[in-house]
């Protein structure tokens, strides 16, 4: 017997959603509870902190995924697989 967990439950009219969770919250919310998770790693000392080489690794990791970088197209050429 199958049964909708959300069945009676005030959902804004949405079938099949849920208003629970972090993810359902208000962005600024979200921030907030982040932010405070934050807070408390480094005051306990256990928050990483990044080194400069680490951030300019990250940065160029990021900027390849998002920009196409270091990608190739069958032609063995770099730049944009996107037909012009």
């Amino acid at each position: 017997m199958a049964e909708n967990r959300n069945q009676g439950a005030d959902n804004g009219g949405q079938k099949g959603t849920s208003r629970r969770g972090f993810a359902s919250m208000d962005p600024q919310r979200q921030r907030e509870i982040a932010s405070a998770g934050g807070r408390a790693a480094h005051r306990q000392g256990v928050a990483h902190e990044w080194s400069s080489d680490e951030a300019r690794e990250a940065g160029r990791k990021g900027g390849q995924n998002s920009h196409g970088g270091g990608r190739r197209n069958t032609n063995g050429e770099r730049g944009s697989d996107r037909e012009r």
